[in-house]
């Protein structure tokens, strides 16, 4: 007899969390503070966001995928990140929790589905630490190159790279910020407010510097690679966007959550896109697309190209400040989201130990910022970029897919914000972060299927048997 769609749900595999339940994690020992507001949450939006796409995978994606068409690449990747956003913040205005994409599952979809969204997240969030570590490195050594110190290659490249061994700067700015998040939310926040302030000046400075510099034959031909091309840009530069993911991490300790993480992440996503694209078009309008082969730092580059050695100074301290802010609130979210699945029993429960100073979850960042350093020391930037996107489409997928769910099986749920245009925005996020995924490189979707099945093993080997799910299921204490 083939078993009920209600039998499989009380399974403890496919067993979901209320979202009662899922609130209680705000209170007793285990809960965080409600520290930011709403400027802070803004500013950790654009700070999540605005860094690495502008600053450094522009030129990569230009230069090997989508010639000038980058700026057609970063609307498709932004029209995506609207439509997932929309879904993300349904569930983030009722599910104000730690853990973002995970706890939406574990509300909607059911345990397993929570496991394997948290263990893409995991994938997502350390690479993408260790990919803009690198890029952060790269202008460093620019900037301090324009002062006339040069630091060996060795120390500046992983191995195989120009000479490299180490990438030692990517290494010391993760530990950094590793330091910073031990000591607190609330200064953290606040270390990011200045660090984006200064950054996006920076930005239009630079649009200001390269206005007069723009050469309309830089962009002939505008479609190089063709059609292909662009959408193989889009999978490349969504890396760009995915900060906006990290916001709701940051649920559990927002203040007023049900109405400003909505405004947060639809607005970040939104800002972003405008200024991503007219830095696109400065960028490719000023240095052919296919210098920025040779680069990692395709801004401070082009201000080179056209002699303005001091705006490329410039730049690459708004860059590593762009840079930064990015690391600080991406290794922020990936410590939430090993937080919240350990405190469901999913992962060891050390990692929801918190501090007893900082009330922060000391043991887990620290863990997480020794692991991203070291990719960072020894990793390419490409083979980084493309992982994170896989991990980033392959979240917004179960997302859209745990809002039609939740819809169907859950209607009359208090919803403070709801997606429009239901079921099109779901269906069309699912679609479209699909096609991006077939758009990535094959030896990437192989890397991601392993992760993966390294994951399942680690969930029925360890997570299944000690989920609090499983516990309560066992001692009457459930749903």
């Amino acid at each position: 007899m083939t078993p009920s769609w209600e039998s499989l749900r009380n399974h403890t595999m496919f067993r979901t969390k209320s979202i009662d339940r899922l609130m209680e994690h705000c209170q007793g020992d285990h809960a965080l503070m409600r520290v930011l507001g709403p400027f802070e949450l803004i500013l950790l939006g654009i700070g999540a966001v605005v860094g690495t796409g502008i600053f450094v995978i522009t030129g990569v994606a230009a230069a090997h995928y989508a010639g000038p068409a980058i700026v057609l690449s970063f609307v498709i990747s932004g029209i995506i990140c609207i439509l997932a956003a929309l879904c993300y913040a349904e569930f983030s205005a009722m599910v104000p929790v730690a853990g973002s994409a995970y706890t939406y599952c574990y509300a909607s979809l059911g345990e397993i589905w929570a496991w394997i969204i948290g263990w893409d997240l995991i994938l997502e969030y350390a690479v993408s630490i260790s990919a803009v570590a690198i890029g952060w490195s790269a202008y460093v050594v620019n900037l301090l190159t324009n002062v006339g110190i040069n630091l060996p290659p060795y120390l500046v490249n992983p191995p195989g790279v120009a000479g490299g061994l180490i990438n030692v700067p990517a290494a010391l700015i993760i530990l950094f910020i590793t330091a910073m998040l031990i000591i607190g939310m609330r200064e953290s926040a606040r270390l990011n407010s200045i660090i984006v302030l200064i950054n996006v000046s920076i930005i239009l400075i630079f649009l200001a510097l390269t206005y007069n510099h723009i050469d309309p034959s830089n962009w002939h031909p505008f479609m190089p690679f063709g059609i292909t091309g662009v959408f193989a840009g889009a999978a490349i530069v969504f890396f760009a966007y995915i900060g906006f993911d990290a916001i709701l991490t940051a649920a559990e300790e927002v203040e007023e959550p049900q109405k400003n993480l909505p405004r947060g992440i639809i607005g970040s996503v939104v800002i972003v896109m405008i200024l991503y694209v007219c830095v696109a078009a400065a960028l490719t309008g000023v240095v052919p697309y296919g210098d920025f082969i040779q680069t990692s730092a395709p801004v401070a580059f082009a201000l080179d190209h056209i002699g303005m050695p001091w705006g490329a100074a410039l730049i690459s301290v708004g860059a590593l400040c762009g840079i930064t802010s990015v690391i600080l609130v991406t290794l922020y979210g990936q410590t939430r989201i090993f937080f919240a699945m350990a405190r469901d029993g999913l992962l060891p429960s050390v990692f929801s130990d918190l501090h007893a100073r900082f009330h922060t979850p000391a043991k887990i960042t620290l863990f997480v910022g020794i692991i991203t350093a070291i990719l960072a020391c020894f990793i390419p930037l490409d083979d980084i970029a493309e992982l994170v996107n896989i991990g980033t489409l392959a979240a917004f997928i179960i997302v859209a897919s745990g809002i039609l769910v939740l819809r169907h099986v859950q209607p009359a749920l208090v919803r403070p914000f709801r997606c429009p245009w239901m079921p099109v925005i779901p269906l069309l996020c699912i679609i479209s972060c699909g096609i991006l995924i077939l758009m990535l490189p094959f030896v990437t979707q192989l890397r991601f299927i392993l992760w993966m099945f390294i994951g399942l093993s680690v969930y029925f080997l360890f997570g299944m048997n000690h989920s609090t799910n499983r516990i309560d299921e066992t001692t009457g204490n459930g749903d």
